[in-house]
């Protein structure tokens, strides 16, 4: 029966072709402006890490001054200072904890003729690998005791090491940056979380193709490296920030359980009081918030970017609306085909299967257009200086979805009109005859 009404379906499609071309571009350009920028959506408020990111945490205590502070109300600052952050990581609370910190690093080639050039960098402790998954293609990374003697170390990127080293293992080679002589003891596959959430609140880039080099906390210090991002609160030599009235480092810890939540919940409330009582914090308000949480509450996706997902949507419901009405139209220009088709017996429900068909077939149809139009508004896109831009690009979910939006919306189109053509009396049509 569905070969039936799929030969009927084609046969009304091809005799009515201005019409039946008018509504498959009407939903390939609906389709297309939906799937466009709900793939932009999706780029920007995936989840970065979703094996895990239930068990990453981003830590909050506040060391700033009472200007400003209303009890309750003021949040704690998004950086903390590197005397609270030595704490808490020596604490040992957590099942793992990093202190991190971006930074630019000047990576000078050691070949003759190659010219030193300018790579993001992250400074950090032992723990940023494991605790954030971060795969090796060669070597490993260091450890706490090489956080504590400054270990002369340093871990590369994939695209680094094929730029240096022609992609070979390049683990205890040398390297140099910002004028340091650095042992090379790992080299990272490819990864770039997307976004690179441990970087949001340090000012870094949310997306693109990551970090080139991960240095030892202590090490990048030692080496005169200095922070992307810093919040000083009185006159300070930056050079000195392991003491200067300054906030310049992110805090993240894996926490496996409620439990453990809770009590690291209670662990920096207990420790804010305890350095309101020293005299160092003015603050009590203490943060720990998910890896999702922790995503929303910096905006990672752009409030312009929802609208126009929402006005995309809005668009593809008024293309619906109007397919309803050309296919209702149709269907009354068929008013006497089917008066026939229901004097010679056809029930109802098999005229309002034989238009659903047909409505299936003119959303395929605009699926198929409106993947046209999805690629070209995302090669628009990929043109535009945003540092997404690159990223956007039809994945297979997005490819399946679009045709599923498509067949969802025709048969959506195709409910009123195929209730109409069901609900025809045969004898006043044959009359009209």
């Amino acid at each position: 029966m569905f070969d039936y009404y799929l030969g009927l379906a084609l046969r009304s499609l091809r005799r009515n072709k201005v019409l039946t071309a008018l509504m498959i571009v009407t939903l390939g350009l609906g389709i297309g402006a939906s799937i466009t920028t709900l793939t932009v959506l999706r780029l920007l408020s995936g989840d970065p890490l979703p094996q895990k990111s239930a068990r990453l945490f981003y830590a909050q205590v506040d060391p700033y001054t009472k200007d400003g502070y209303e009890a309750g109300k003021t949040k704690p600052q998004r950086l903390i200072a590197y005397t609270d952050a030595m704490n808490l990581l020596h604490a040992h609370q957590a099942d793992r904890q990093v202190a991190l910190a971006l930074t630019d690093a000047r990576i000078a080639p050691l070949r003759s003729g190659e010219h030193p050039f300018f790579s993001d960098g992250v400074m950090t402790t032992a723990d940023f690998f494991t605790m954030f998954d971060a795969p090796f293609q060669y070597g490993g990374g260091w450890s706490a005791a090489d956080d504590e003697s400054r270990a002369q170390v340093v871990v590369i990127s994939d695209f680094l090491n094929d730029k240096l080293f022609g992609g070979a293992s390049s683990v205890g080679r040398i390297i140099r940056v910002n004028d340091h002589d650095l042992r090379i003891i790992g080299v990272l596959k490819k990864w770039a979380p997307q976004p690179r959430f441990y970087a949001q609140e340090l000012g870094g880039r949310s997306y693109g193709d990551g970090d080139a080099v991960f240095l030892p906390l202590q090490t990048a210090r030692a080496a005169n490296m200095d922070p992307t991002n810093d919040d000083c609160w009185a006159v300070a030599d930056i050079t000195k920030l392991e003491t200067a009235p300054c906030i310049w480092l992110g805090f993240w810890v894996e926490l496996s359980s409620d439990a453990e939540v809770a009590a690291y919940t209670q662990f920096l409330s207990n420790y804010a009081q305890q350095q309101i009582a020293l005299g160092r914090f003015y603050r009590p308000e203490v943060a720990l918030s998910d890896l999702m949480q922790w995503l929303r509450n910096e905006k990672v996706v752009p409030d312009d970017v929802r609208l126009q997902a929402g006005l995309a949507f809005g668009f593809l419901l008024i293309c619906v609306v109007n397919t309803v009405g050309l296919l209702l139209a149709k269907c009354l220009r068929r008013s006497q085909e089917i008066g026939v088709r229901r004097a010679l017996g056809a029930m109802r429900r098999e005229i309002f299967a034989q238009f659903m068909v047909e409505a299936g077939m003119v959303g395929l149809a605009g699926g198929l257009l409106g993947l046209v139009f999805a690629e070209f508004g995302l090669w628009c896109i990929r043109h535009q200086p945003a540092e997404y831009a690159g990223l956007a690009h039809l994945d297979v979910h997005m490819f399946l979805l679009t045709f599923l939006v498509a067949l969802v919306s025709s048969l959506v189109a195709g409910l009123l009109p195929a209730w109409r053509a069901s609900q025809l009396a045969p004898g006043s049509q044959l009359k009209a005859a």
